[in-house]
């Protein structure tokens, strides 16, 4: 097959998972055309694959695979020749007020407009379904196999200028759907309820975004336990070092991050959103998006019940073991696109 890949504007998860299907692709004997913006072609290596600017490019290509729903409006504009088209919805919409609006009005006719449309979580098959999607199924998006960590947890803390207390560590953009005024409120409680226990427990957050400065500035006023480290290659080193992954977004899918932190053996305290409680199941504290009350609670759960955390670690690596990989991932995605090609014609 001559497989098109399509992407809207990405620095993070979806562009990284594309990435991954296109050495897997062609190493199962297919061509593969990739659709990106500029910016996004240069931040991923997408290997051999034809990479091109606008969506018209991808014509002739036996199936497109458009990820996200502003790529599957792109390719409803070349509907007559981009197809079959499946449509991978990654994401909720949050957006608010008249864009909002307008998202949620492109989402619609994505919906209607794909011949499959793929969830990443259950709640977006829901939601796909609901919208009047024609033919739903979840597909998973596989977390990139955790690299090996460089150094030991004793380093990776000493490189951080930590000391004996307890490390908690976050990743992601640092953007609204993160809710990082949550995570300052849960570090701000927490480091109240251990003071005198744990003087020097610290919050690291890996990840830029647009609300550094304003995060920054809060953790300064309020004198905060709380340190913000940017772009960070050394995720696998920090992940070893930490005692908690906290996540407090207001919605994930299957949270790649959080992927991640289960399989490196970390306990997981998050916000029940999205795809997050199927994902964890058992493995994790949760707690209600924005509730900085219970999220604090769990993490002081996880610091003063060794037990808890160690039952944590062994369910989440046995939950782990049972999740697709990356190769499985692309070998599901085959299989269903050569169906799909087969019955559309």
């Amino acid at each position: 097959m001559r497989i098109g890949l399509l992407l809207a504007e990405s620095r993070g998860g979806i562009g990284q998972h594309v990435a991954s299907l296109v050495p897997r692709y062609f190493a199962a004997g297919h061509e593969v055309v990739v659709c990106a913006p500029p910016g996004t072609a240069d931040h991923f290596d997408f290997g051999d694959a034809t990479v091109v600017v606008q969506a018209a490019g991808l014509r002739g290509c036996d199936v497109i695979h458009a990820h996200g729903y502003r790529a599957g409006t792109a390719a409803l504009r070349d509907r007559s020749r981009l197809r079959p088209l499946v449509v991978t919805w990654h994401n909720a919409i949050l957006t608010t007020g008249p864009r909002g609006v307008v998202m949620r009005l492109g989402q619609r006719l994505v919906a209607r407009g794909a011949d499959l449309t793929l969830g990443a979580s259950s709640d977006l098959v829901e939601l796909a379904e609901s919208l009047g999607a024609r033919k739903v199924q979840l597909a998973p998006v596989a977390a990139p196999a955790l690299p090996e960590a460089r150094t030991s947890a004793a380093e990776a803390r000493e490189a951080l200028g930590l000391g004996d207390g307890p490390l908690v560590l976050s990743v992601g953009r640092l953007a609204p759907q993160k809710d990082y005024p949550t995570l300052l409120s849960v570090a701000a409680s927490v480091a109240a309820s251990v003071a005198a226990e744990l003087p020097d427990v610290v919050f690291a957050v890996v990840g830029d975004g647009p609300l550094k400065e304003n995060l920054q500035a809060r953790i300064d006023a309020e004198g905060l336990p709380v340190r913000l480290l940017g772009h960070r290659s050394d995720v696998a080193d920090l992940l070893g070092a930490a005692d908690v992954f906290l996540l407090t977004s207001h919605w994930e899918a299957r949270a790649l991050v959080i992927q991640e932190a289960i399989q490196a053996g970390v306990p997981v305290v998050a916000t029940a959103v999205g795809g997050v409680p199927e994902l964890v199941g058992d493995s994790a504290v949760l707690a209600a998006p924005g509730d900085a009350a219970g999220l604090a609670a769990g993490v002081l759960e996880v610091f003063s019940d060794p037990e808890k955390a160690a039952a944590m670690r062994t369910t989440g690596l046995k939950l782990a073991a049972g999740w697709p990989d990356e190769d499985e991932t692309a070998k599901n995605l085959l299989t269903i696109y050569a169906g799909l090609v087969a019955t559309t014609g």
